[in-house]
């Protein structure tokens, strides 16, 4: 006969007397759920000192002791794990989560995968369902770059987040260098001869707009330059933003000869403006965007050089250090995985 428990508690359950404390027990004295007292009681760094040390001075109290036998068998595995993401349909998160799948297919590991959409309601809803599944870890794929709700330090699995970091310093997460990519762009132009260069992206409340223009202004000041224009132009993530941005930036600074855009949508926007005005690209000004999403990036004219933010390599670096904590090797904070850079016909003139 084969006798499966719930991971979190199944080690200190194996073998236990009846009449011997349950770990359930020592969980509501010490003020905390099951699955964070079979972390401290089996040392699991995820758990917090004072934590641990109530764990374990209410397993003192109430002599509870886990089973030797127990402690010593391996880890029950169901070999799955969980991908939630909030945006199915996403061009962000799709590359993600195929990389993530690479990773787990080369393991051997199912994957259940799950789309909240935007809801917190139905991700609650969503995280519950893998869970009583036994899946060994998840991933949770975010639609932006912005921080968002850590859904929790108590589940029974390692959680990784992969794009959109979490707002606890705690959890692990795996994120795009948008500082480092724009900086690429950046220098990119200087390489090329570019001296009145120019920041047009999207909107400041967005994390990843403004590593972008952290990124640039300090590729410039390395170089002992300041930003054309004089500040970084901020507005929506769209083609009509870059035309009308550009149209402005030309009023003010005729002379500009390169333009690093915030996103590929942007940089369209940008070519257009200057070719109305009578600009060449790249012969006058230079242009670059960021994302380099095919659809708008093949589809301009001249086509156009773009930030990769190696998406995929992303998912599968998520997959890996969550294969890492379920192996017990996790490590809390946030690790970048770096932009490269595709040159086009926007900046350089292709033979």
């Amino acid at each position: 006969m084969t006798l499966t428990f719930q991971r979190e508690d199944w080690r200190t359950r194996a073998l236990q007397s009846p009449k011997a404390a349950t770990l359930s027990q020592v969980a509501q004295l010490a003020g905390v759920s099951i699955a964070t007292a079979s972390r401290a009681l089996n040392g699991r760094d995820d758990v917090r000192i004072e934590t641990r040390d109530r764990v374990l001075a209410a397993a003192e109290k109430l002599s509870f002791r886990p089973n030797g036998l127990a402690k010593g068998l391996p880890e029950a595995r169901s070999g799955t794990v969980g991908l939630l993401t909030t945006d199915l349909e996403g061009r962000f998160s799709i590359p993600i989560m195929m990389g993530a799948e690479d990773a787990f297919g080369a393991g051997q590991t199912s994957v259940f995968l799950c789309d909240a959409r935007r809801d917190a309601i139905r991700e609650q809803h969503h995280l519950q369902a893998l869970l009583s599944r036994r899946v060994d870890g998840l991933i949770v794929v975010g639609s932006d770059t912005n921080a968002r709700p850590s859904i929790g330090r108590d589940l029974a699995v390692p959680v990784v987040y992969a794009y959109a970091p979490s707002e606890d310093p705690e959890d692990m997460c795996v994120v795009s260098d948008n500082v480092q990519g724009s900086r690429l762009a950046t220098e990119h132009m200087l390489s090329l001869g570019r001296r009145r260069i120019a920041h047009v992206t999207g909107e400041y409340e967005y994390t990843a707009a403004q590593d972008r223009a952290t990124g640039v202004a300090g590729a410039l000041a390395e170089a002992g330059l300041e930003l054309t224009g004089g500040r970084v132009m901020f507005g929506s993530w769209s083609e009509s933003w870059g035309r009308g941005a550009v149209r402005t930036l030309l009023e003010q600074a005729p002379d500009v000869d390169a333009i690093v855009a915030g996103n590929d949508q942007i940089a369209r926007g940008a070519i257009d403006a200057l070719r109305e005005s009578g600009r060449r690209v790249p012969e006058d000004v230079a242009v670059a965007g960021f994302d380099n999403w095919s659809v708008v990036t093949n589809g301009s004219r001249p086509e156009i050089t773009s930030i990769d933010m190696q998406l995929e390599e992303l998912g599968r670096q998520a997959a890996r250090r969550l294969f890492a904590a379920i192996d017990g090797e996790g490590h809390p904070g946030s690790e970048s995985v770096g932009c490269r850079l595709v040159i086009r016909g926007s900046t350089t003139l292709l033979a």
